[in-house]
């Protein structure tokens, strides 16, 4: 996914996306989806079944 579309992902859940990196804005959208903020964190395991960026965060 790319930057401009995680910008608009993240507007749309009412998050501000100014100067924002893409791990951050990953970060935020997964704050906003109810789940941790761990994106990149995971050493190899997560729990978080529905988050929309487990696959990309472990793969």
């Amino acid at each position: 996914m790319t930057v401009k579309q995680l910008r608009v992902m993240a507007q749309d859940m009412g998050i501000r996306t100014k100067n924002l990196r893409k791990t951050e804005l990953i970060r935020a959208i997964q704050l906003a989806e109810g789940n941790f903020d761990c994106f990149g964190r995971a050493d190899g395991h997560c729990d978080q079944l529905n988050c929309l960026f487990r696959k990309d965060c472990l793969g």
